[in-house]
């Protein structure tokens, strides 16, 4: 598998010889405002820029988004995609969501696809802790399993948190993407992943390599690379949790 990161959670997969675009992004630069009740209302969304021509980053087989938050699948993706791409949502009302832009072949993972020998399971989460998961609203991540492959777990936006410990328990992923950047409203505490969350992660898959993304995209992400970095050395871990620039992909 080949696994490149393209801005915040959207990633281009490449899995038994399928292409998928996970959670298309795909605004520009500045683009859109600062989520509301956040810190750094200042700053405009995305932080930064595209990596890639949005031609190219669309062209893939199917289209996974694992919730409908305008970071994971915004207007621009929307009007970009094709409407004849298959698009597979974490469930029956976001396809029916997902349908009234106009695509016409949108299925849902409430039970697991298999698209040739390939299986794509979908994983609950928690986006935050108590009330806020009122606001965030329900969110899922994937399993990816295919007989020459390694196990792929992508959390999506989630905590650390028994949901993240069972997917990781069930399916023994090699890999795991975890979405960190510590995003948080002014109150409420977390909702994606802190370095403390991504540490109890590698701690019960020590055996896999953890990919962080969802870094240096947004105004409420609070966590950045650098210091993510050093945590990460300090652990004595940077052989295990990769950290790839926007752009930068993977091969396992």
């Amino acid at each position: 598998m080949n696994i490149r990161l393209i801005r915040n959670a959207t990633l281009v997969l490449d899995y038994a010889d399928k292409r998928f675009l996970i959670d298309p992004f795909l605004a520009e630069k500045g683009s859109m405002p600062p989520f509301s009740n956040t810190p750094n209302q200042e700053k405009a969304n995305p932080l930064v820029p595209l990596p890639l021509p949005i031609d190219e980053i669309i062209q893939a087989d199917a289209v996974l988004v694992t919730h409908l938050h305008p970071d994971h699948f915004d207007q621009t993706a929307i009007h970009a995609l094709p409407k004849d791409i298959a698009i597979f949502t974490q469930n029956q009302a976001d396809a029916e969501t997902v349908r009234g832009y106009g695509f016409v072949n949108v299925g849902d993972l409430q039970k697991t696809v298999h698209l040739g020998e390939i299986k794509i399971q979908r994983t609950n989460g928690q986006h935050g802790i108590g009330e806020i998961t009122k606001r965030t609203g329900k969110v899922s991540g994937l399993i990816f399993k295919h007989p020459d492959e390694k196990t792929l777990y992508v959390a999506g936006d989630t905590i650390w948190c028994q949901d993240v410990e069972e997917a990781i328990q069930q399916s023994k992923p090699q890999i795991i993407v975890v979405n960190g950047g510590a995003a948080q409203y002014l109150e409420g505490g977390h909702i994606t992943m802190t370095k403390e969350d991504i540490y109890k992660t590698q701690q019960a898959a020590p055996a896999a390599k953890i990919v962080v993304v969802h870094m240096e995209s947004l105004n409420h992400c609070l966590l950045s690379r650098d210091e993510l970095k050093a945590f990460i050395e300090d652990k004595g871990l940077s052989k295990s949790i990769l950290l790839p620039d926007d752009g930068e992909g993977y091969s396992f």
